[in-house]
């Protein structure tokens, strides 16, 4: 529930920035590849990937930003051709290389909000 209503949080912002109303729906679908796939991309690292590595916290943390950086453009490429057949003004591929960024600070500003929270997160290594 948490990963829609941040999605349709950020299809109300971009139609309100947009001034177009009709595009509601199709900006939430959008932003959904990036909560939704974003936590599932979150699990493949914390239950397929975290285990097989060795504990140091340094080869955590890169093996994270780089499972972060291909789930970035993954989700990225998604969402772009989910714009081509909605009725809908979608990003073009080309700027792959935002996704990964937007990602991985998504992902940095969220853990930030769990160490807020003193959650497990990134920072402290719990997580």
């Amino acid at each position: 529930m948490r990963n829609v209503t941040i999605a349709a949080v950020v299809g109300v912002v971009f139609t309100f920035q947009r001034r177009d109303f009709n595009s509601l729906l199709p900006t939430t679908v959008l932003a959904l590849w990036f909560s939704l796939g974003g936590h599932y991309v979150e699990l493949a690292f914390l239950n397929g990937v975290r285990a097989r590595l060795p504990r140091r916290r340094l080869t955590q943390a890169l093996a994270r930003l780089l499972v972060w950086s291909c789930g970035g453009a993954l989700l990225y490429s998604c969402m772009v051709a989910t714009a081509r057949v909605l009725p809908i003004h979608g990003p073009p591929l080309r700027l792959l290389w935002l996704g990964t960024v937007l990602f991985i600070g998504i992902e940095l500003a969220v853990h930030a909000v769990l160490a807020i929270l003193r959650l497990p997160n990134v920072y402290d290594g719990r997580r």
